[in-house]
């Protein structure tokens, strides 16, 4: 009898809250560990993060899986995943995964220059955007940083007024233009629902 546990999710911490919620609501056997979303501001660090992570717990699960789209790591991460044999998220970020690609392309083409932003994003905005860019310090620097762009598009993944007005006031402090769409979960609680319950085939490792 294989006495390996069924599902590990290494995933980015900007999904903690959505992968957990999927795992609590649909009761699945999975177990998720997650890596500092912070990675994201130096994503060449993502692809050796998840190496060592899936090597440490090699053996462990009868299945492994990486919910990271892309993430800016120019294509480091695919070659990662390819060596160990184990899948991902579609798409090159999660903007992409929540929306889906071809509302995705829509917003892109529609307007090039423009700044998305998650549940997660949209929570963590001051420490992530104003903080981390260091707006906070210099408030200048959100004219240079944002010049290029002219909307906040918020992707919500949860329907939430509280956190549409946290976004306005978001794009407001940017100084561009607001808009909000109810995307779900998206790929994401497509591919894990298949994923968990059995419906898309598990990668061995």
């Amino acid at each position: 009898m294989d006495s390996r546990r069924a599902i590990l999710i290494i995933a980015c911490g900007a999904l903690a809250r959505e992968i957990n919620a999927l795992r609590r609501a649909n009761d699945w056997a999975v177990d998720v560990q997650c890596l500092a979303p912070e990675l994201h501001n130096h994503p060449q660090r993502i692809a050796p993060a998840v190496r060592e992570r899936i090597r440490a717990h090699r053996g462990q699960y009868r299945a492994i899986f990486v919910a990271y789209a892309e993430c800016g790591t120019m294509g480091q991460l695919d070659r990662v995943l390819a060596e160990e044999g184990v899948e991902r998220l579609p798409g090159a970020h999660c903007y992409e995964f929540y929306a889906g690609a071809s509302t995705f392309a829509e917003l892109a083409d529609a307007e090039p220059g423009t700044f998305y932003l998650t549940d997660f994003l949209t929570r963590h905005f001051e420490r992530l955007v104003i903080h981390e860019l260091g707006i906070d310090r210099h408030p200048q620097l959100a004219q240079e940083y944002f010049r290029h762009y002219r909307k906040v598009v918020y992707l919500a993944q949860e329907p939430s007024s509280a956190l549409i007005e946290q976004a306005r006031q978001a794009a407001v402090r940017l100084g561009l233009a607001f808009e909000h769409r109810l995307t779900g979960y998206g790929e994401l609680g497509t591919r894990l629902t298949a994923l968990a319950t059995g419906a898309a085939p598990a990668w061995q490792v």
